[in-house]
């Protein structure tokens, strides 16, 4: 088996269960009789910035996507003829996440419909990266009064509230506290 072959089992045991495989499991996924030489492996895909570890140490794959073609512009609104061609590479987890939130980003599934004119729909995934402080303006998952919610967070002078995205809700004004644990920095949408 190859180095790629080896790297794409352990990707692929990522995708399909949502959790790196521990030491023991990616002896029986690549073939290894020894944690030596997965540890060997583990230590080649960090130093190639395919895995990386977190604060603890546990194993955080680099890229969830890769690379991904950047072919140019496309018309939102009158259509006009379209060109393809390649003006560079994008990588989706740089893009959203960054090198310096890695450790703090997650991903969570939308439910309800308080933030359609954001454009965030029920079934959406939102990337959130936890910690920071928010502007007004921010889109932001909070725990307000014991519950959880994502909303645009509003300051206007000493007062902080939560604004839907929905002229059916009513702006969140905290009664008893207010904590902002995460910014969210894009949205999913599969189609």
């Amino acid at each position: 088996m190859s180095y790629e072959s080896y790297k794409n089992k352990i990707l692929n045991f990522y995708r399909d269960n949502k959790r790196m495989p521990a030491y023991q499991e990616i002896m029986s996924l690549v073939g290894f009789k020894s944690k030596n030489a997965v540890y060997k492996l583990i230590n080649k895909l960090v130093a190639d910035e395919v895995l990386d570890k977190d604060s603890r140490g546990r194993l955080i794959p680099n890229q969830l996507v890769g690379e991904v073609p950047l072919l140019g512009l496309v018309e939102a609104g009158f259509p006009t003829m379209a060109e393809e061609h390649v003006l560079d590479t994008m990588n989706i987890d740089q893009y959203l996440i960054g090198d310096k939130n890695k450790d703090k980003t997650y991903m969570l599934e939308v439910k309800g419909d308080s933030m359609i004119e954001a454009g965030i729909n029920e079934g959406d995934l939102v990337i959130a990266v936890k910690g920071g402080e928010p502007k007004d303006g921010d889109i932001v998952i909070a725990d307000v009064d014991g519950g959880w919610t994502m909303k645009y967070f509003r300051k206007k002078g000493n007062t902080v509230f939560l604004e839907p995205a929905n002229k059916k809700y009513k702006p969140i004004y905290p009664e008893v506290s207010l904590t902002i644990a995460a910014i969210v920095r894009g949205v999913i949408r599969k189609y």
